[in-house]
């Protein structure tokens, strides 16, 4: 039983009003924004030094900084899809005492500097942190520092982007198909996996890749909680950080390779899940 075997009446679509001409008085600041947005892009381009570009991104460093990154970002990803998913549900299907409070605390780190996670993550996970000290005495392990602490700093950052799509899918999805299938006797299990899963997947998938795109582009939760180490800890950000201060056209390259990166992700969200 699906989504799709269930025949409800469909509700007739409005037709979109077609788009007039901008007043000037709206025309020339929206213009003023977008060369203010794109200039600084142009300038990438036209100081990448194109000829070594080849050489630059074959440097060992580059690799292991761009490797770790995407590794990192899809792992954590696929935690915040795994945690994520079930909280949205949580928060937009059910009633419970201080839902609001926590869906508050959802959005928190959208709005706090990132630095802000990774000192709160270092004071929780840290060897002398409120959870960190028993970590260290009962298990060994020891959670800052290490590639596992740049994956956690971006759940903490990206998991947010992923429950907020999932959570607006789900209010907007239509219930009466899950109405229809517990009818015919559907538990709830077979209702989530069948029906709800099936009709909030854009809104999953739209998600995902936001938070795939943040997690890569993290900085300030990693540095402070998981650090700077090459091969290990030093993401894609970390390196444009680094290579700035000796070496402004390698920093110029790496960030060249994450705005592509970040375009890439941009037109697969746009074609693919808004079709729009």
């Amino acid at each position: 039983m699906t989504a799709q075997h269930l025949t409800i009446p469909a509700t007739p679509r409005r037709s979109r009003p077609r788009p007039g001409r901008a007043p000037w008085i709206l025309l020339l600041p929206a213009l003023a924004a977008v060369a203010f947005l794109v200039l600084p892009f142009a300038g990438l381009l036209v100081s990448a030094p194109w000829p070594e570009m080849g050489q630059r991104l074959r440097d060992p460093e580059v690799l292991d900084a761009l490797w770790l990154s995407l590794v990192t970002a899809t792992v954590a990803t696929v935690v915040s899809v795994l945690f994520g998913v079930p909280l949205a549900w949580l928060l937009a299907r059910t009633e419970f005492p201080g839902r609001r409070f926590v869906r508050a605390l959802v959005t928190v780190p959208l709005v706090i500097p990132p630095v802000v996670g990774g000192v709160a993550l270092l004071i929780v996970l840290g060897r002398n942190g409120l959870l960190g000290t028993h970590l260290d005495a009962w298990f060994g392990l020891t959670v800052p520092f290490t590639t596992a602490a740049v994956v956690m700093a971006q759940v903490f950052v990206a998991m947010p982007f992923l429950v907020i799509s999932v959570e607006g899918s789900l209010r907007g999805a239509d219930r009466r198909y899950e109405e229809a299938a517990a009818t015919l006797g559907a538990n709830r299990a077979t209702v989530f996996t069948r029906v709800t899963l099936p009709m909030v997947l854009p809104g999953i998938g739209a998600g995902a890749i936001l938070c795939w795109a943040r997690a890569l582009g993290e900085f300030g939760a990693t540095i402070t909680f998981a650090g700077n180490f090459p091969g290990s800890t030093q993401t894609m950000p970390l390196a444009v950080y680094m290579a700035m201060q000796r070496d402004p056209e390698a920093a110029i390259v790496l960030s060249l390779v994450l705005l592509l990166v970040s375009l890439a992700v941009l037109v697969t969200l746009r074609e693919k899940w808004m079709n729009t």
